[in-house]
């Protein structure tokens, strides 16, 4: 595509612990290679928008929201330090240990992370202390104030039919589309964000997801 081409922005509101907004994310990557589009990357955490129903969940449940804080603290930390452009390239490293290697995002782990993305270890320092919290929150209330609060992650901000953001939770896919197949989707959520009213479509889902 011609480097002139005016690109169109993504808003991705991801947590690096949820398989299914990896799966989107992946895709909106391809997107980026097929089509004049500009990812834009920012947190949400499954840990602030589970807070509320906390005390309805099992116990193994909020052993997973406690250890969720960790990773979004730092990729906080991170882009507070260094800039937003340093949430893509620290979001593929943690979410390729986390989802294609199966790996525990803890303190080791999310070192090598961030060495990979070109960060500072000591960012990792940050998954344990709450001093970026507020920031944290305000990302997450970004996202969640465009799309409403009825959903999970991802999220995805698009233009509607007069520019606007429209806001969507999803698309939920699996495998990630690649090549045409993604551009065709790209295409259907820039349609069904030109709609004056349109919400939803959802069917359950028959399969877990599948990392490449």
């Amino acid at each position: 595509m011609p480097e002139t081409a005016e690109k169109t922005p993504a808003d991705f509101w991801f947590d690096p612990l949820c398989p299914w907004a990896w799966m989107t994310s992946r895709w909106m990557l391809e997107v980026e290679k097929v089509r004049p589009v500009q990812v834009r990357w920012h947190v949400m955490s499954l840990a602030v928008l589970n807070e509320p129903r906390m005390d309805e969940v099992p116990e193994e449940y909020r052993e997973f929201m406690r250890n969720a804080w960790g990773p979004v603290r730092v990729c906080i930390a991170a882009e507070q330090a260094h800039g937003n452009d340093v949430l893509g390239p620290l979001y593929t490293a943690l979410g390729t240990r986390a989802h294609n290697g199966g790996e525990k995002l803890e303190r080791e782990v999310i070192v090598e992370a961030l060495e990979e993305a070109g960060l500072p270890a000591e960012l990792a320092d940050a998954a344990d202390s709450d001093a970026y919290d507020a920031e944290l929150r305000a990302s997450h209330k970004e996202g969640i104030d465009l799309v409403g609060q009825d959903v999970g992650t991802p999220v995805i901000a698009v233009p509607g039919a007069d520019g606007e953001q429209i806001a969507f939770f999803g698309p939920v896919v699996t495998p990630a589309p690649k090549g045409e197949a993604a551009a065709q989707l790209w295409d259907g959520t820039l349609l069904v964000a030109s709609i004056p009213g349109f919400y939803e479509i959802k069917r359950t889902r028959t399969v877990g997801p599948q990392f490449d």
